[in-house]
């Protein structure tokens, strides 16, 4: 059975932040997961656009009140996945530097996962 294409907002999330490389959009949770390069940097919850922070760039989300992804909205779980301002999914300029802000935190997590597993 060939794979349902996303959804069609996720289809244009993809075309908005092509420029970033060859991006995948993978079924995952009943939601989608954003990849480039094997490296998950996004997901797309409920339609809702959230992507990869860490130390380095949690703070930018966190200026402007943006709150991280709830998997579970009744329970205080939270991953570390910010959604960009909503003026974002609007302007693929504005997007991009998000978009690129995750999927280098997405690269700075490999790293140090490769690191430690050199170390053992």
């Amino acid at each position: 059975m060939p794979a349902r294409p996303p959804s069609e907002y996720v289809a244009t999330l993809c075309e908005m932040m092509a420029p970033l490389g060859d991006l995948r959009a993978r079924r995952m949770f009943g939601g989608y997961g954003l990849s480039i390069d094997g490296l998950t940097f996004a997901l797309v919850a409920d339609e809702t656009l959230y992507v990869k922070a860490d130390d380095v760039n949690r703070l930018s989300f966190a200026q402007l009140g943006l709150e991280p992804f709830r998997p579970m909205p009744d329970k205080p779980t939270t991953l570390s996945y910010y959604p960009p301002p909503d003026s974002a999914l609007d302007d693929r300029d504005e997007l991009l530097p998000w978009a690129r802000s995750g999927f280098e935190a997405a690269l700075r997590a490999a790293a140090k996962k490769a690191a430690k597993s050199k170390r053992k």
